[in-house]
């Protein structure tokens, strides 16, 4: 009944909460996994001190396991995906707009596999992302079994993606949040309630394994000391949306200076990551802080426990060590990274403000707190999601208004020189149009081949005048899309278009049909209205 009529509301809400308890394991597991493996290669009982650890291990052994882990996340990508390119959120959101729902299941896990890897062996990213693309492949495997139409794959994309954050940051208001925010893109109130259901569970998975507790401990002094401080607030936004710029242009010019030296020097991609993995290592010599997650850094900061000297360098190491993470392809997400990278932030800027005014100022770790948020936000283009993310992972609601403060500015201020966020600019960098929105890339989803005119059609163009277009060069392909169609009717005001195969030996072209200008229009008019009424239902 599921396969040939579809889920019903109660059918699909339960399906909605096995997807939520299969992606809460994933995340639980794929947690516990980094540490088991991060305690056995590094010989420390406690990972979340692990960066004091490795203080004391020997220099040859912190180089030599990030090279390692490189080298098998390099193997592991070489062979089971076809471009040597680990998968997260943003080929997620791509498979909610533009594939119903569905991300490549082959792919995605073999890149969980390489992220389990590099966040275990000294790779400077987060766990968020690797997590969010294991619970799409699980939702994409139940989509297939019970053949999903695009709503309800997409649904079910989100109630997996709302588990497993909620269950990766014990944060149930913000999984589902995200869910909505980040990856659907719209809050539609059919998709509210099954996604809500599957982030409950993806918590109770959480709580009942790793136990009901925050992420971070913050100390009692977080409280604003009078509103005359929240100006310095909307300073602090300004500073950490430039953050966030400069930490994504850097990860990507990193990518682009990757594989440019890659090509110049022939290295096979396999051997990447293993480079990668050098430079992460020779640096962590000296600077362990940058190993894995950093959330023991991120505690420090959120606690006071740094320098102003030390905030400011270890922000510029993060950022270095990410975008060499990045760009060696080894895989992990940005979202923890850029936690870490707005808490020192804030740290940094709190420790300045508090020196210049202390008669208005509160305590320099709500800074600290703020700019995590709006860091964070900014990188994410999330921030209500973010922005709860950091209430749920701090357990601190008290000082909501600097931190909303601080995230709406950088939040504005980063979307203007980005294309919106990490994840839509990766997807701009691939030529894939989502952040102009669904009148953009709805283009692209629509091919010749299912909206032209055959030749055999008794409403077809007359073969002679459709002969003389392509000799003036105007035609298009089966596989050439709306994308391409619409800007050749704008240039060329004709009432239709010829679409050719083209011969396989220099010979002429053979006539497939013809797309007419209505017949397009009609489909563009179409799917817009589809992504419409989906998004307000």
């Amino acid at each position: 009944m599921l396969r040939r009529q579809g889920p019903s509301q109660m059918q699909f809400w339960f399906i909605a909460l096995v997807i939520g308890i299969a992606a809460g394991f994933a995340a639980v597991l794929f947690r516990l996994g980094i540490e088991r493996l991060q305690a056995f290669l590094y010989g420390t009982e406690d990972v979340r001190q692990l960066h004091s650890f490795a203080e004391s291990l020997p220099w040859y052994w912190i180089l030599l396991i990030p090279i390692l882990g490189g080298l098998s996340v390099g193997l592991i990508l070489h062979r089971f995906t076809p471009d040597g390119r680990v998968r997260s959120v943003a080929d997620v959101i791509e498979g909610a707009a533009l594939n119903e729902g569905r991300v490549e299941m082959r792919a995605g896990l073999a890149s969980a596999a390489a992220s389990l890897i590099t966040l275990s062996s000294g790779g400077s990213t987060g766990r968020e992302g690797p997590v969010v693309h294991l619970a799409a492949v699980i939702s994409t495997k139940i989509s297939a079994i019970i053949r999903a139409d695009g709503i309800t794959g997409r649904d079910l994309l989100g109630c997996a993606v709302a588990a497993a954050v909620s269950a990766s940051f014990n944060a149930p208001i913000a999984g589902a949040l995200f869910a909505l925010e980040v990856i659907l893109r719209h809050f539609a109130l059919h998709a509210f309630a099954p996604i809500v259901i599957a982030s409950a569970a993806g918590t109770v998975i959480s709580r009942l394994t790793l136990g009901d507790v925050t992420e971070f401990s913050l100390g009692r002094e977080n409280a604003l000391a009078f509103y005359a401080e929240l100006p310095a607030f909307l300073i602090l936004g300004l500073v950490c949306g430039l953050v966030a710029v400069v930490f994504i242009r850097a990860c990507f010019w990193a990518d682009d200076q990757g594989t440019a030296l890659q090509n110049i020097l022939r290295l096979p991609r396999f051997l990447r990551p293993a480079v990668a993995g050098a430079m992460l290592g020779a640096i962590a010599i000296f600077f362990p802080h940058i190993i894995g997650v950093g959330y023991e850094t991120t505690s420090a900061a959120l606690t006071g426990q740094l320098l102003l000297h030390e905030a400011i360098v270890f922000t510029l190491l993060k950022i270095l060590a990410v975008a060499i993470t990045v760009a060696g392809r080894m895989g992990g997400g940005v979202f923890s990274p850029s936690l870490m990278i707005g808490a020192l932030t804030g740290l940094a800027f709190g420790l300045i403000a508090t020196a210049i005014l202390p008669e208005v100022s509160g305590a320099a770790t709500l800074y600290a707190l703020a700019g995590m948020g709006a860091v964070a936000a900014a990188v994410l283009g999330a921030p209500i999601s973010t922005t709860l993310i950091v209430f749920e992972l701090t357990g601190d609601w008290q000082t909501g208004l600097a931190v909303m403060v601080s995230v709406s500015i950088s939040t504005a201020v980063a979307s203007r020189l980005v294309d919106r966020s990490f994840f839509l600019t990766q997807l701009e960098r691939r030529n894939i149009h989502l952040a102009a929105g669904p009148q953009a890339y709805l283009l692209a989803m629509v091919g010749a081949g299912r909206i032209m005119r055959p030749m055999s059609d008794p409403r077809a163009a007359p073969p002679d005048a459709l002969l003389r277009q392509v000799e003036a060069g105007i035609f298009v392909t089966l596989e050439d899309t709306l994308e391409t169609i619409i800007p050749i009717f704008d240039r060329t005001e004709a009432e239709f278009i010829p679409v050719i195969k083209p011969s396989p030996k220099d010979g002429p072209p053979a006539l497939e049909g013809a797309v007419f200008h209505i017949d397009a229009l009609k489909a563009y008019t179409r799917a817009m209205a589809d992504t419409a009424a989906e998004e307000h239902s």
